[in-house]
């Protein structure tokens, strides 16, 4: 069934300011965007970029004043979602090129410093069954809270707290993931049952793909438990959320307001 999404967020530029937009519904494979439409406000310069791993785009714009944008569409998602408890993971030497950065530490996800604690807790455990217990594990020892962490925030940060929103609780699913030598990578998104409605995250994990011999696939999951697999509608994928902020500035700017709602169609 498609999914409805509006979203809208305005800032104020003091100043001629370069700044990185990504908040439309990526066009690829498991999900097609059956109709958008994007309204920006005027600016001294706007130009689309492919972003990572060519999921999605990017929007480079210079402005100054005030500054809105305003985003609709219909997106249906074909994702197959498989029982993740069946696959396996792949060995290090079999991953390939574009999973190898997933494996890493990166500015959010000091997956290093969890290696201990993941050996202790989920080492009798291999592949999606370890992935789904390390998301039952986020889901029944975190608690989800509204303004408890900021653009700063680790996800080591939100593993002492025991608290967080979407990013923080994906970051420390990724965490998880690669201190296991999973590539696990953030997702930005859209999906109905995000409460409070917001832009949302989620993370996804590289195991093995039980429709071709020796591959791999990406899987969602998502350990807030408010987004489904095949109602999901993907932005863009990062090592972690600096990868994928809706709003990037390369300078000051006042922050405004943003509204998101996303909703089944009837």
């Amino acid at each position: 069934m498609p999914i409805d999404i509006s979203a809208k967020f305005a800032f104020h530029l003091d100043q001629p300011t370069d700044l990185l937009l990504q908040f439309e519904a990526a066009i690829i494979p498991e999900q097609k965007v059956l109709s958008s439409n994007t309204v920006l406000s005027p600016a001294l310069h706007t130009a689309r970029v492919p972003a990572q791993d060519a999921v999605g785009e990017r929007i480079w714009v210079r402005a100054e004043g005030d500054y809105n944008v305003e985003y609709t569409a219909r997106v249906e998602v074909n994702r197959l979602v498989p029982d993740l408890a069946g696959l396996h993971q792949l060995d290090p030497h079999d991953l390939p090129g574009e999973a190898v950065e997933y494996v890493f530490d990166s500015r959010y996800c000091q997956a290093d410093r969890m290696h201990s604690f993941v050996m202790d807790r989920f080492g009798d455990l291999e592949g999606g069954k370890k992935i789904l217990a390390m998301c039952d594990w986020i889901a029944d020892n975190f608690t989800y809270e509204a303004g408890s962490s900021n653009a700063t925030t680790t996800a080591l940060d939100t593993f002492v707290e025991r608290r967080g929103i979407c990013r923080d609780y994906a970051h420390v699913m990724i965490c998880f993931a690669r201190a296991s030598t999973i590539p696990a990578r953030y997702v930005s998104c859209y999906a109905p049952g995000v409460n409070p409605p917001d832009f949302h995250a989620v993370a996804e994990v590289f195991l093995c793909d039980p429709t071709t011999p020796g591959g791999g696939a990406w899987y969602i999951v998502d350990p807030t438990g408010m987004a489904r697999s095949d109602q999901t509608a993907k932005i863009g994928i990062g090592r972690d959320a600096a990868d994928v902020s809706f709003l990037t500035t390369f300078g000051l700017s006042k922050f405004k307001s943003s509204e998101v709602n996303v909703r089944e169609c009837a």
